[in-house]
């Protein structure tokens, strides 16, 4: 189902953003269906994957852990798919749509901003971006 793989990618590239927090409550509350202990299950899962991802570093070790807890999320999101009666299945699948789309926009919206003001540089400085320069006499 491709909104349970878009919903799995979903939950690792929102790991460690800031919108980390309200989207780990949301996803424990719909994958937990209302059920206090199975929403802290599913948030005790949600912070392994927070902290596998974070500890992995950078390179390809990283990758393979996103890859595979994306595909694991995936699968989290299939069941509860499956075990759902048809009629909430469309709450739940927009539910999961919003949140999906919620991170895809944060994710476009980002952006770094550094303001050099007044700034001496002691040797090379190495960037990419546009660079206005003035000059004052």
């Amino acid at each position: 189902m491709v909104l349970a793989s878009t919903g799995g990618g979903a939950v690792v590239q929102a790991a460690g953003t800031d919108a980390w927090q309200g989207f780990r409550g949301r996803v424990a509350r719909l994958v937990g269906r209302g059920d206090a202990a199975r929403e802290q299950v599913e948030l005790e899962r949600l912070d392994r994957t927070l902290a596998e991802v974070e500890a992995a570093g950078d390179g390809q070790e990283r990758e393979r852990l996103r890859v595979a807890h994306a595909a694991a999320w995936q699968a989290r999101f299939e069941a509860l798919f499956e075990e759902t009666a048809e009629p909430d299945r469309e709450r739940i699948a927009a539910e999961l749509e919003s949140l999906v789309s919620e991170i895809a926009a944060a994710g476009e919206a980002a952006h770094v901003h550094n303001d050099f003001r007044n700034a001496t540089f002691q040797g090379p400085v190495l960037g990419s971006g546009t660079q206005n320069n003035h000059y004052h006499r």
